[in-house]
């Protein structure tokens, strides 16, 4: 097996950590563990914990927390893992093999794709349509499917894109999922950071595809809906046959979560925890996101975007003339502001910014932009 270089993390590892202006970021900023462990008895809890080699799948309370999230599953049905990346590679290591065609929307976290071509699959687009305010290509959804698809693959909130199916959408892809006996692998780890829409409304949480075909793996952690990346927490959620058979693979990757990580994760998704947690996120999304607008907007025709409806992420068209890569890596050189340019997405002239972070530094790092534009020939 030989997989590609994935360009995206390649960038944002190199960098992320050294520039000045993170905007490559698809979180909000990041929980501190004072604003999560605010109990005396879990801070006590925390500094008792042994740090050795804890319950590899997940405690059977972090995977009952988990599960109360799904209508009808229990422990069994979840697999836990070290971030959702790991997750996601969990799935699609366990389903496709040489020959294989696995059908995954585009433009998207290029994960999947990337993995699916190591491991010998043929990985086909799932086109998000910019003109419909990136909703699916379903006929092309149609067209792709064959006797050979043995994965189906989509985010959903969308990365970049920020959009979200509607609930046809979504009953369309599971009978293309259906037809051919597919796996349907939903990548739903943008879930529960909504914007909404009135400014003081609470924002509907989006539907998961759990529950609309009796083949479907979901992924998700704790990374950007709930601010908590550095906890490396995430998840699979299916049949409790698949659920064991991803377990049997973890132990050739990352064996067990860290036993800090899984009683903090534990605390995180407490009812009330995890509804504050969430609801930190989208009041940074809202606040932030007119700061970002109201940017794209003094430009004039240089960016257009559509608004995204989740995520602390907007995709911007780009009106430079500049190959996209080529204007992110000069913006850094010049300004130590990072973004994420649309290669990435196997896509030309747009953008990915993210406006997760502090509104200060958000807006400084506008400012840094606008500056090297200013320096364009």
């Amino acid at each position: 097996m030989k997989l590609e270089e994935f360009e995206m993390e390649r960038m944002q590892s190199a960098w992320e950590n050294i520039v000045k202006y993170n905007l490559s970021e698809s979180g909000v900023h990041p929980v501190a563990i004072r604003e999560l462990v605010t109990d005396a008895r879990d801070l006590e809890a925390m500094l008792q914990t042994e740090l050795g080699y804890g319950q590899s799948n997940g405690t059977i309370e972090l995977r009952n927390r988990i599960a109360a999230m799904y209508t009808g599953a229990s422990a069994d049905n979840i697999m836990v893992t070290n971030g959702s990346s790991e997750a996601n590679f969990l799935a699609t290591w366990m389903l496709v093999e040489p020959g294989d065609e696995a059908v995954i929307m585009l433009p998207n976290y290029m994960q999947i794709w990337g993995v699916a071509r190591g491991f010998g699959a043929e990985a086909k687009p799932l086109h998000l349509v910019e003109e419909r305010d990136w909703a699916p290509d379903l006929d092309g959804l149609d067209k792709a499917v064959s006797s050979q698809t043995k994965l189906i693959a989509v985010c959903n909130p969308s990365n970049p894109t920020g959009a979200i199916l509607s609930a046809d959408e979504m009953d369309r892809i599971v009978a293309a999922a259906r037809s051919s006996g597919a796996w349907l692998l939903a990548d739903e780890v943008y879930r529960g950071a909504e914007r909404g829409g009135a400014e003081r409304e609470e924002p509907a949480e989006t539907p998961s595809f759990w529950g609309r075909y009796e083949k479907v793996i979901i992924t998700n952690g704790l990374s950007k809906a709930y601010g908590l990346p550095g906890l490396r927490m995430g998840w699979i959620v299916s049949t409790p046959e698949l659920a064991r058979k991803a377990w049997s693979y973890h132990d050739y990757t990352t064996i067990g979560p860290a036993m800090a990580s899984d009683l903090l994760a534990r605390i995180a998704l407490r009812p009330e925890m995890r509804l504050k947690l969430l609801a930190r996120t989208r009041n940074i999304i809202r606040s932030n996101y007119p700061i970002l607008k109201e940017w794209i907007d003094r430009h004039g025709d240089l960016f257009s975007v559509v608004d995204p409806k989740a995520g602390a992420i907007a995709y911007l068209r780009s009106n430079v003339r500049m190959n996209s890569l080529d204007f992110v890596n000069r913006l850094r050189e010049a300004k130590s502001v990072l973004l994420v340019p649309g290669t990435h997405f196997r896509m030309g002239n747009y953008l990915r910014i993210g406006f997760g972070a502090n509104p200060e530094h958000l807006r400084e790092a506008l400012e840094q932009i606008d500056s090297f534009i200013s320096e364009l020939d």
